[in-house]
């Protein structure tokens, strides 16, 4: 029989597990609610407008949508196994553990993954100085108008023919002409980094397109190459390119055998040290200078190869044809514009780092004061330095995914390509006036990793930008090559298409906030169970 007493404690023991469950529901209700409101929200503000996408209120409406999701999904999930195990001690303890291991690893993976991309329009303004030296940089700015041939096109129509010819005279072609048709043109890219953090492979297409297109008719070789010290590729899987899967391997065997185009992946030999062709040695690999520079203390080393289809090229010397060197190499360096976690930008100077072996000599350790400088001028400055921003990644130190690495969601796309045989004016003015602009268009704030006036390392630099840029000027000036960090000696020739704010599409990613959220409702819970478990041995005791 139930005494009084009894009775009290079984109602009292209702009410409580009744209680209970109208808090969960509460709980539940209101997350609900709230996610609908949100949803709600985004939908009406943002209308048939995609850009309206970009506005603070409906970014906010979707980190709420984000976090409310990535939370209701692990409380009901993990509430539901722990009612279900809870007369096991042992699959409590299991499942504690798994959740401790599976968060932080969902965290890592999806935070690495997690940012957003977007189309941003810069407006450029042309540029014409007067003075006794100065130098040139030509950009085609625009979806429509960003491609190789208008960049040549603008070029010649401002004095830098990118034709040589001695029978054919116009703005594109000319006896002092670039490119000449039986030359071997190197193509110097960026092949380190896969997604957004290599060379654009569409504008690599249109490059070799433009130089077959040479009007005495192309006789020559065209051969991409790079040093990725041991971490390159000229067949990623995921690519910069409109179609992601199409690599340097893809673009060249669009071409060869019917041209002599081919690509030669310079990792492959860095840990040769060769000598020249001219003293007998054929072997592909680097010759390696016997002493380091006075001032910047480089020690030069620089590739010697022969290609696919048998040119024996000497970066330094030319091309070898068995008895002396020809002076019929030309060099295109075709970087990408993007930050850098330890150096701040890499553009023009910084690609040359993929000219060296790192294994036979100390390239980074010399960048800080001017070694790439030096490097350049031993081996023979580029023939022209093409500049790729049809995406950047413009995040900076102070960011997450600041390059050289650069997946698809942290890129920027800008639209542009710049030109300029001046490599120390070209990243100057395509930090300055590209990626600190693109950065703030993004939302970034602190720009001083990036910013070519800037010293400061911020403990995070190995050197500041502005410190090793002007360096390299410096050693330049030393060796007798004119260079200029003065943008009142820097004449830009520019053909835009302004884009306007409103044509900005953002792709927001809703899983960087869905994770925000789903990560902190597991540590909750977590943290929750254990409370409650130590607060019963503590009772039971």
């Amino acid at each position: 029989m139930i005494d009084a007493k009894d009775s009290r404690k079984i109602m009292k023991c209702k009410y409580s597990k009744d209680k209970g469950k109208k808090r969960k529901i509460s709980i539940f209700s209101g997350l609900f609610i709230l996610l609908l409101a949100n949803l709600l929200w985004f939908i009406f503000r943002t209308g048939t407008k995609p850009s309206r996408i970009t506005y603070p209120c409906q970014q906010a409406a979707l980190k709420n949508i984000s976090i409310i999701i990535g939370s209701l999904i692990p409380i009901i999930s993990i509430s539901t196994i722990w009612l279900k195990m809870k007369s096991s001690a042992q699959r409590r303890k299991a499942i504690i553990i798994g959740a401790l291991i599976i968060a932080p690893l969902a965290s890592g993976i999806v935070l690495h993954n997690s940012t957003f991309a977007a189309e941003i329009g810069i407006v450029i303004d042309p540029v014409e100085v007067s003075s006794e030296f100065n130098s040139d940089i030509f950009i085609v700015n625009g979806k429509d108008v960003a491609h190789i041939q208008n960049l040549i096109d603008l070029m010649g129509d401002n004095g830098l023919a990118f034709y040589q010819s001695s029978s054919i005279f116009n703005n594109n072609t000319r006896v002092d002409g670039l490119i000449a048709k039986d030359d071997v043109v190197l193509i110097k890219n960026n092949c380190q980094w896969k997604k957004r953090g290599g060379t654009n492979t569409d504008m690599l297409r249109e490059l070799i397109i433009a130089i077959l297109a040479h009007p005495d008719g192309f006789t020559g070789e065209i051969v991409i190459a790079d040093n990725g010290q041991g971490r390159g590729s000229m067949d990623w899987g995921k690519t910069n390119s409109e179609d992601k899967r199409q690599s340097v391997v893809d673009v060249v065997a669009d071409f060869a055998p019917t041209y002599k185009v081919s690509c030669f992946l310079w990792d492959d030999i860095r840990f040769n040290s060769v000598d020249e062709f001219s003293n007998g040695d054929d072997d592909d690999g680097y010759f390696v200078y016997d002493f380091a520079d006075p001032i910047t203390g480089i020690i030069t080393t620089y590739p010697k190869f022969t290609t696919e289809f048998g040119s024996k090229i000497s970066f330094k010397n030319g091309i070898w044809n068995g008895t002396a060197y020809e002076d019929r190499l030309k060099v295109i360096n075709a970087p990408v514009l993007k930050s850098h976690s330890s150096y701040g930008v890499t553009a023009a100077m910084k690609n040359y780092v993929g000219l060296q072996s790192l294994p036979l000599c100390n390239g980074h350790g010399s960048m800080s004061i001017g070694g790439l400088a030096t490097l350049m001028v031993d081996c023979g400055l580029p023939t022209l330095n093409i500049l790729d921003a049809i995406w950047v990644n413009a995040n900076p130190n102070s960011a997450f995914f600041t390059g050289p690495w650069c997946i698809y969601n942290a890129a920027t796309r800008v639209n542009i390509l710049m030109a300029s045989q001046d490599p120390i004016a070209l990243d100057y003015w395509a930090a300055k006036h590209v990626l600190m602009q693109a950065a703030k268009q993004i939302g970034h704030n602190n720009l001083e990793s990036i910013d070519p006036s800037s010293s400061n390392t911020n403990g995070r630099l190995i050197e500041a930008f502005g410190t090793w840029l002007n360096h390299s000027r410096d050693e330049f000036l030393r060796k007798g090559v004119n260079v200029t960090l003065d943008e009142n000696e820097i004449n830009v020739y520019a053909e835009s298409l302004v884009v306007s704010v409103e044509d900005v599409s953002i792709i927001y990613n809703f899983w960087f906030w869905f994770e925000i959220g789903s990560g902190g409702a597991i540590v909750a819970i977590i943290s929750t169970v254990i409370i409650i478990k130590n607060r019963k041995k503590k009772k039971a005791k």
